[in-house]
C-alpha cells in the first residue's frame, strides 16, 4: 500500500502559523508524514520545529535541505536536535538543488552535486553515530570531533532527491530513500529501475529504499481553476529553474513541449508557457474535481515500487485551496 504524505507549499505563505495549521490538519487527516521545502523563503529547521512541538503523531522532515548552505556536520546537528524534539519523528531529505538556488541565492558554485551530496550523507551519518568522526573525502576532511551531546537514539533516515539516472543510482546505493519530482508514471518507472540497480551495486535490498514522489495535487470543485493552477506551477519550474526539470521531461519523452515551455517563459509568454503545460498534466499531476484528482493519484499509486506520495501544491494556491487539497486528498 502506497502510504499519502503532505509536502508543505513551496511558495510564500502568509505566516509560519499558515503552515502549521496545514500540517495539523494532515496530521488530522490521517497523513503520514509532513515534508517542507526549503528554497528562498522561510527556512525549514525552524518551520519543523514549531510543526514538531505541536503536533503528536505525524512524521517530518525538511524536503530538501540543500548540501550547499551548510556543512554536512551541520545539518547532523540539524537532524540530531529535531530528532529530540520531535520524539523520533524525522526523516531527512537533501540533494543539491540546482545552479538557480545555489549560485543565484546562496552565491557558491554548484560544483560536484553528486560527489557533494554522497560525502554528505556519509558524513551525517558518522557524525549521527555518536563516534569521533575521521573522515577523509575528496570534498570534505574532518577529524578530532565527536557530537557534544546523546546521537539519536535510532539513526535518522537520510533520503536523497535526484531526478537523472546517475543521481537516482546513488540514492539506492548509499541512501535510505529516494525523492522524486516532475515524473509521469512511465518516467518513474524507470527511474526505479535505476534505483534498484544502485542498490545491488551498494549490495543492498531495494526494497528497504523508500521512495516518495511529489505530485502536484489540486482538488477543487472548480476544476478548471485547479488544473490552471497546476499548469502554471509546472510552466513556472520548467521555464524557470534552470534546465533540470527541462532535461528530466526530455529523458521521459517530453523534449519538444518541454523545450516550446522554456522558450515561452523566456520570452515573457507566461501565457502560452501554462498553455503548453496543461497538455502534460494528466501525465505529471493530479488536478481537476476531488474525484478527477483522486483518480489521477490512483495512477501514481499503481506505479510498483513507490513507497509514498507526497500531496504537493501550485505556487498560485491560495490558504483556502491548498486546506481544500489536503482534505479532499487525505488518505
Amino acid at each position: 500500500m502506497t502510504d499519502r504524505t503532505l509536502h508543505l507549499p513551496v511558495a510564500a505563505q502568509p505566516r509560519v502559523e499558515t503552515l502549521l495549521e496545514y500540517a495539523v490538519r494532515g496530521e488530522d487527516c490521517g497523513y503520514e508524514r509532513v515534508w517542507l521545502p526549503e528554497t528562498w523563503g522561510r527556512d525549514a529547521v525552524s518551520v519543523l520545529t514549531r510543526v514538531a512541538t505541536e503536533t503528536d503523531e505525524i512524521g517530518l522532515g525538511p524536503s530538501i535541505c540543500n548540501v550547499y548552505s551548510r556543512s554536512p556536520a551541520l545539518l547532523a546537528q540539524t537532524a540530531t536536535t529535531l530528532q529530540e524534539i520531535a520524539d523520533g519523528r524525522l526523516r531527512v531529505g537533501i540533494g543539491p538543488s540546482g545552479p538557480a538556488v545555489i549560485e543565484g541565492w546562496h552565491g557558491d558554485d554548484f560544483d560536484r552535486p553528486l560527489r557533494r551530496t554522497r560525502e554528505c550523507l556519509e558524513v551525517m551519518r558518522a557524525v549521527m553515530s555518536g563516534e569521533t568522526v575521521d573522515y577523509n573525502g575528496e570534498l570534505f576532511t574532518l577529524g578530532g570531533f565527536r557530537l557534544r551531546c546523546d546521537p539519536p537514539d535510532e539513526p535518522v533516515p537520510i533520503d536523497v532527491a535526484g531526478m537523472g539516472p546517475t543521481a537516482v543510482e546513488l540514492a539506492g546505493r548509499f541512501a535510505d530513500g529516494w525523492h522524486a519530482t516532475v515524473f509521469t508514471p512511465d518516467g518513474l518507472r524507470d527511474r526505479l529501475e535505476d534505483l534498484r540497480r544502485g542498490a545491488t551495486l551498494g549490495d543492498r535490498d531495494p526494497d528497504d529504499v523508500r521512495t516518495t514522489l511529489s505530485v502536484t495535487a489540486c482538488a477543487l470543485e472548480d476544476g478548471e481553476r485547479a488544473r490552471e493552477l497546476v499548469a502554471g506551477h509546472v510552466a513556472f519550474y520548467v521555464g524557470a529553474m534552470g534546465t533540470y526539470y527541462r532535461e528530466s521531461l526530455a529523458r521521459q519523452g517530453y523534449e519538444d513541449v518541454a523545450t516550446e515551455i522554456a522558450t515561452a517563459w523566456g520570452s515573457g509568454d507566461r501565457q502560452r508557457a501554462s498553455a503548453l503545460a496543461a497538455e502534460l498534466l494528466d501525465e505529471l499531476g493530479a488536478a481537476g474535481t476531488p474525484d478527477r484528482a483522486r483518480e489521477q493519484l490512483a495512477r501514481f499509486e499503481a506505479v510498483d515500487g513507490l513507497d509514498a506520495i507526497a500531496v504537493s501544491f501550485p505556487r498560485g494556491a491560495s490558504s483556502e485551496e491548498v486546506r481544500t487539497t489536503i482534505e479532499a486528498l487525505a488518505p
